[in-house]
């Protein structure tokens, strides 16, 4: 797994304090902006997450480019709405010979890994015979159209990817480019960085936090799982019980 943070809006924190500044001053903008140094930044930003004032986060975003995760990751990746994404298509990329993850639980049991890298060999076989076997068929529709023979086995291949993918599986490696902002990131984190996550994506969430903190360290000082945005644990019965233990993590991570 690779996390990287691609780019992120030009001094994050100072724009959040000049917008925050602005809901409660009749001054112009450039003189709200001239007027933050460095420390009074890290105050209005302090003081903007005590009192939980949050939609002024939403003028700084980042984005980050994740490779080496599964499709299973991705798919809880996505599921956070408010942001923008752009993944590696299984329809226009030829997937013969893919990579994929094995999760450490199975990695850790010899005869699990036995099977699953069996299994797995058989899923890449499987879907080179089945794209080839497309490819064949759709070559001669598209000649048969009126296509040349080079166009129509490039247009062929395209297609046969579009039904071969179907065999792929969710350890299949992706890599994908996601933009929130940080109101976002903060929603993300909550979910994404508790013990209670899939063991990827909540890697993913934390090295994505480490990063947002290299950038915004006073804006992602507090961020975290909810136990340490909240300083409570919303899951009830479920809670892993390690509250004291993930809270210090998270000051460090």
């Amino acid at each position: 797994m690779k996390v990287m943070l691609i780019a992120h809006t030009p001094e994050p924190e100072k724009i959040i304090a000049t917008a925050a500044k602005l809901c409660y001053s009749s001054s112009d903008i450039g003189s709200l902006k001239d007027g933050l140094t460095e420390e009074k930044t890290a105050e209005f930003v302090n003081m903007l997450a005590s009192i939980g004032h949050e939609s002024v986060m939403e003028h700084v975003s980042f984005t980050f480019g994740i490779e080496g995760i599964s499709r299973a990751c991705s798919h809880q990746l996505v599921r956070h709405r408010i942001a923008s994404y752009s993944q590696k298509s299984q329809r226009y990329v030829n997937e013969d010979g893919f990579d994929f993850i094995t999760p450490p639980e199975i990695e850790a049991v010899p005869e699990a890994k036995a099977e699953f890298d069996r299994t797995m060999e058989v899923l890449v076989e499987s879907y080179h015979k089945i794209a080839e076997m497309l490819t064949e068929k759709h070559t001669a529709d598209f000649i048969a159209q009126g296509q040349d023979e080079k166009t129509a086995a490039r247009n062929a291949r395209k297609k046969a990817n579009e039904d071969a993918r179907f065999v792929l599986p969710n350890a299949c490696e992706t890599k994908i480019v996601v933009t929130m902002n940080v109101r976002s990131l903060f929603n993300f984190f909550e979910h994404r960085c508790c013990n209670r996550a899939q063991w990827e994506i909540k890697a993913v969430a934390d090295e994505m936090l480490r990063l947002c903190r290299e950038v915004a360290p006073n804006v992602f000082k507090n961020a975290g799982p909810s136990c340490v945005k909240e300083g409570k644990c919303p899951e009830g019965k479920m809670t892993c019980g390690k509250f004291a233990e993930v809270r210090e993590k998270y000051k460090v991570l």
